[in-house]
């Protein structure tokens, strides 16, 4: 093998690891499948209410929806699947939603791969880790700034879009982001069941 063959190799390697899942195991492999049909539900049920608030009272009303539903919409994926369902960011907007550790190395990890010119609407990562003595399945996919995102987390937002937030997340860091930008992830895990041998 020559030296350009195991150049092109490597850099094959590195991009495969850096868009794709870790995980390899069946188990896994039917989680990451899971998951993956999670984010497209627990998506379309927060961009279903934002789109329609959007439509019938604009910024304002989305904020107002949002803070009011997007914590039951996130209740009730996480209940109907079995799965700790959330969202997060390196800047998020309720408090709440702050990454622990793992979830902000995940986060700089994505935001590595943008800067890298890489395209991350595909992008995603799962892993098993251990939680004492628990093992647990864990994912997150990147959530990409889309135009319509812009209006409350853009850069140049309108004096009553800036007046709304600061009512109701007085600690909000999410704006700034302009389209394309990684406004945060998806996250989502679960125990698994170690079985016992007799």
């Amino acid at each position: 093998m020559n030296l350009l063959n195991i150049k092109v190799l490597l850099l094959g390697t590195s991009l495969l690891l850096a868009l794709n899942l870790h995980a390899h195991e069946p188990e896994s492999s039917n989680n990451v499948q899971e998951a993956r049909l999670l984010t497209q539900k627990f998506g379309a049920d927060l961009k279903s209410v934002l789109v329609s608030a959007m439509q019938t009272g604009g910024p304002i009303a989305a904020l107002q929806e949002c803070n009011i539903k997007a914590q039951a919409i996130t209740e009730s994926n996480a209940i109907a699947s079995g799965w700790r369902v959330a969202r997060t960011s390196l800047k998020v907007r309720n408090t709440n939603n702050a990454p622990d550790a793992w979830e902000r190395k995940i986060l700089q990890q994505f935001e590595e791969q943008r800067s890298a010119g890489n395209d991350l609407s595909k992008a995603e990562y799962s892993e098993v880790v251990n939680d004492g003595d628990e093992a647990v399945f864990r994912y997150m996919k990147p959530i990409i700034t889309a135009g319509l995102c812009v209006s409350c987390h853009g850069s140049n937002l309108n004096s009553e879009v800036t007046k709304k937030l600061q009512v109701l997340y007085p600690d909000d860091k999410a704006t700034g982001f302009n389209v394309g930008d990684i406004r945060g992830a998806y996250t989502f895990q679960k125990s698994l069941k170690v079985s016992s041998e007799n």
